[in-house]
């Protein structure tokens, strides 16, 4: 993995996003999500009510691993090999436990699977599953991952189910609050 450890603004907030891992850019800007992916992830909220700034401030940012893994030599970045997942759970594990959120958004099939059990996103993607985290009972809304490398989310079923997810998320309580409390501000 190459540092620098890239992370989200501490913020206190019933939603946490789990991403699977930094990409070579963000490190330099130290926010998670601060190149193409997240360019296409922030529509998709403000789709549903919520900025990037807004989101930023009001929604708690995680990933998996929290440097950038590397290149894959076949194109694109590397995914997180399981050592390196386990060497970074902890972490993860200790803001899930300090936070208890009432509604996790992982995004992208990597940090699905470290919450749900699935091998295609199709089965997971547009629904709210109740699921218990360290302990933790928790409402898991999963999204795809937003790199312009995947498909997946710009064709069918991949489109509908998107938008499914993202209606499922703004009806979401902890996700009307968090809106409530931004407009409050």
């Amino acid at each position: 993995m190459i540092g620098p450890v890239v992370s989200g603004q501490p913020v206190l907030s019933p939603i946490m996003l789990i991403g699977q891992a930094p990409g070579d850019k963000e490190g330099k800007f130290g926010k998670p999500f601060a190149w193409t992916a997240g360019k296409t992830m922030f529509k998709w909220f403000e789709r549903i009510g919520m900025d990037e700034a807004s989101f930023r401030e009001r929604v708690y940012m995680a990933a998996v691993c929290r440097c950038f893994p590397g290149k894959n030599p076949k194109g694109g970045d590397r995914v997180p090999s399981p050592r390196e997942i386990e060497q970074c759970a902890a972490w993860l594990q200790a803001e899930i436990d300090l936070l208890k959120p009432a509604l996790i958004i992982p995004v992208g099939k990597l940090a699905i699977q470290q919450l749900l059990s699935t091998d295609k996103l199709s089965e997971v993607i547009a629904q709210s599953h109740r699921a218990t985290i360290h302990g933790h009972a928790v409402d898991v809304i999963p999204l795809p991952h937003p790199s312009g490398a995947s498909t997946w989310h710009r064709t069918e079923p991949g489109i509908t189910l998107l938008d499914s997810a993202l209606a499922t998320i703004r009806n979401h309580p902890a996700w009307l609050a968090v809106c409530e409390s931004r407009d409050l501000a």
